[in-house]
C-alpha cells in the first residue's frame, strides 16, 4: 500500500454512485479475483477523460474490459477505443456486448509486442496496464503512435512500494519485473520527447505527454 489505507477509505467514501453496468462488472471482477484498476485510479481516469476528451484511445491490456468501459463512459467525446489482450478475451467481449459498446470498442486479440507494430495513425490517449516486464519493449512502438499532446498513462508502476526497495530485498521471482520497471521509469523521465509525472495513485501511475 503506497498511501495510508485510512486516508483512502475516507476518499472513497466521498465517491458517488457508479454507472450500473460498470459497478456490476467491477463487483464480478473482485469476486473472481480478476485484477482491475483500483478505486482511486478509477477516479483519476474519469478526471482525465473529462479533461482531455480524447477521441482516439489505445489500451494495452484489456482483461475483462473494465478500464475500456470506464474510459468510454466518462469520455465526453465520441471516442473510439482500440484495446489489446493476449489471453482469450471472452469475458471482455461479453462485457462490451452487455454494455452495448461493441461499435466504439475494438478488441484485438494477440500479443501486444506483435500487435503494436501493425497499428497505424496516432492516439490521443494511451493506457498501459499489461505485462509489466514488457513495458520497456513496448515503449518505442507506443511513442510511434503518439502525436504532440498525446497522453500516456501507465498503471502499477510502483508495485505496492516494492520499487523503492533494493534489488536484493525483492523476492527472486519478482526481480526481473522490478529491474525492468525501474528501467521503464528512467526511460520515461529521461526521454527528451516526453514530460512525465509519477503519481502515488492506486499502485502508482506514470502520466506522460508528448511534447
Amino acid at each position: 500500500m503506497i498511501v495510508d489505507e485510512r486516508f483512502l477509505t475516507y476518499l472513497r467514501s466521498l465517491e458517488g454512485q457508479e454507472i450500473d453496468y460498470i459497478a456490476a462488472i467491477e463487483k464480478e471482477a473482485l469476486e473472481t479475483y480478476v485484477p482491475i484498476i483500483r478505486k482511486d485510479t478509477q477516479t483519476f481516469m474519469k478526471f482525465l477523460m473529462q479533461t482531455l476528451r480524447p477521441e482516439q484511445i489505445l489500451e494495452v491490456g484489456t482483461a475483462v474490459g473494465f478500464s475500456a468501459l470506464l474510459m468510454e463512459a466518462y469520455d465526453p467525446a465520441d471516442c473510439q477505443i482500440t484495446t489489446i489482450e493476449n489471453y482469450p478475451p471472452r469475458i471482455a467481449r461479453a462485457n462490451f456486448a452487455r454494455a452495448k459498446k461493441e461499435a466504439c470498442i475494438h478488441l484485438i486479440e494477440g500479443d501486444a509486442q506483435e500487435v503494436l507494430p501493425t497499428l497505424t495513425g496516432s492516439y490521443d490517449f494511451i493506457f498501459m496496464d499489461a505485462a509489466k516486464g514488457q513495458y520497456p519493449i513496448f515503449l518505442p512502438e507506443i511513442k510511434r503512435l503518439m502525436h504532440s499532446g498525446s497522453v500516456l498513462v501507465t498503471d502499477n508502476v510502483l508495485q505496492d512500494g516494492d520499487l523503492i526497495e533494493s534489488h536484493y530485498a525483492i523476492e527472486r521471482r519478482n526481480r526481473t519485473i522490478h529491474k525492468r520497471m525501474r528501467e521503464y521509469l528512467y526511460s520515461l523521465t529521461h526521454d527528451e520527447d516526453l514530460v512525465c509525472s509519477i503519481l502515488p495513485v492506486g499502485d502508482g501511475l506514470a502520466v506522460c505527454t508528448m511534447k
